[in-house]
């Protein structure tokens, strides 16, 4: 999709990463069967299977996915727990404690070697050099699955994933199918969050060349009943709710995680979706293709959190998807709903989302705005006002204040100015962007927070603007106080 405007994003930088096929085993007897197992069973195997959740067959035990950490480049592939089970986040935990993650690779359980990694530049370019897309912060998506913990895939703007030279996916008019079971309350109006059959050089040259998921609010080009977000397909030159270009009708999404589906075949084409964690699949839509889309002219890449043309303005949370081969039946959607409720999705535990008040201006709260942070009354978007609290980088008995919108940048000073940066991983980072919550320096129910390595200073504004200061007089008392707020 052709994008207008994005919002400003940081640097990111592309890895280079040898990648090969990861293999799996058929589903011994007695073994937990997955979505693909049942797609496999139906005569609509899985050409492309991606979660970092869960293994998607029941006998898969290879890696679902990489981190690489911060501090010192390091990676590391996490695989689940037991062939067929969730994620070993426990891993990922250890092996990024203290420093900031980002996850690298999405692995094909497949085997054909579809794995996805750091987008690169389309027509619409991308955030970092090179045009490059971002990568998702690994730890900014906790959710449980069946009781364990693990991690989704979180999508702000600028960040995207992304395979040109696939193994087995559809293309021309080839019939497939496409799910993906996604936050329900984690999406933007921006284009385009995306998983599923994209072009394979990021132009957005023509119709019909795409067949993927889209998930948000987005209205340019197409939309459904009530605000959004809505199930949609990308097609390319076009984001359709059904048959009709603009208006079809199409529910809005209430649940908490959604199964998202999309498939296609020769002028057929339908929209599914249903509650991830209960109940079955309703049907939007179910018929042919829109004006100027038969035949499709499918390419065959795979891409998620971005358009086609690399279009960077979208946000979601992924947790997993698959492409198959083949048309795939309801009756076949229908069992793996069930399994994907059976999985049992529930919210992970994360810290709360705060805003940060003025004490002597209870009207503005601290917030980002091109990455400079000042405080301001009325913030639009909201999320740039918010943080959340989270143990400080620098170590025990401080707090760091993480970004709900970009969740791997933090408050950090730099010249005694205040910013919102990415982690860089080094000690300098750490010790930038911590600090010790102490009581209101001009009300002892409010907070004060005084700097870890220059701890004669304390955050406070000054005309506005967020500053390191000392702080010696009644104004600066009022200035460096602060609440925080829901």
């Amino acid at each position: 999709m052709e994008v207008r405007a994005i919002t400003r994003v940081t640097v990111a930088f592309a890895t280079g990463i040898a990648l090969t096929a990861v293999p799996f085993a058929s589903p011994a007897n007695g073994a937990t069967e997955g979505p693909c197992d049942i797609y496999a069973a139906s005569n609509t195997p899985c050409v492309a299977a991606h979660s970092t959740t869960r293994a998607l067959y029941g006998a898969y035990n290879g890696p679902l996915y990489q981190v690489r950490r911060s501090s010192d480049n390091a990676t590391r592939d996490i695989g689940p727990l037991t062939a067929g089970g969730v994620a070993n986040a426990a891993t990922q935990d250890s092996f990024c404690a203290g420093t900031t993650c980002l996850i690298t690779v999405l692995y094909d359980q497949s085997g054909r070697g579809n794995h996805l990694t750091q987008a690169p530049p389309g027509d619409f370019l991308g955030p970092a050099p090179g045009g490059y897309d971002n990568l998702a912060v690994a730890t900014a998506a906790p959710v449980t699955v069946g009781g364990q913990k693990a991690y989704g895939v979180f999508i702000s703007p600028g960040t995207g994933y992304r395979n040109n030279r696939t193994n087995g996916i559809a293309t021309g008019d080839q019939p497939e199918g496409i799910y993906a079971v996604l936050d329900g309350t984690h999406y933007s109006d921006g284009c385009c969050f995306d998983y599923g059959n994209a072009q394979t050089d990021g132009k957005a040259d023509r119709q019909g060349i795409m067949e993927t998921v889209y998930f948000g609010s987005n209205n340019w080009w197409g939309s459904g009943d009530g605000p959004g977000p809505w199930v949609m397909a990308d097609l390319e030159w076009g984001l359709f709710s059904g048959v009709n270009p603009r208006y079809n009708p199409n529910p809005t999404i209430t649940h908490r995680f959604v199964t998202a589906i999309v498939k296609g075949e020769p002028n057929h084409w339908a929209i599914r979706s249903g509650n991830a964690q209960s109940g079955g699949l309703s049907t939007t839509f179910d018929g042919p293709r829109p004006n100027g889309y038969h035949p499709m002219q499918k390419e065959g890449g795979i891409l998620l959190g971005i358009g086609g043309d690399n279009s960077i303005g979208g946000a979601g949370t992924f947790y997993e998807g698959v492409m198959t081969s083949g048309y795939p039946t309801n009756a076949t959607e229908d069992a793996v709903q069930a399994n994907i409720a059976a999985a049992g999705y529930a919210a992970g535990s994360v810290a709360p989302v705060n805003r940060i008040q003025s004490y002597n201006f209870p009207d503005r709260y601290i917030r980002h705005v091109d990455f400079d942070a000042r405080i301001d009354p009325n913030v639009n978007p909201a999320q740039d006002a918010q943080f959340r609290l989270v143990p400080g980088l620098a170590g025990a008995g401080t707090v760091s204040f993480q970004s709900v919108n970009y969740p791997r940048h933090y408050l950090r000073h730099s010249g005694f100015d205040f910013v919102l940066a990415a982690d860089d991983g080094s000690a300098t980072f750490k010790a930038d962007t911590a600090f010790r919550q102490v009581a209101g320096l001009a009300d002892l129910s409010w907070s004060s927070f005084q700097s870890y390595n220059f701890p004669d200073r304390y955050i406070r504004h000054q005309d506005y603007q967020l500053r390191l200061h000392q702080i010696s007089d009644a104004i600066g008392r009022a200035d460096a106080t602060f609440r925080l707020t829901g």
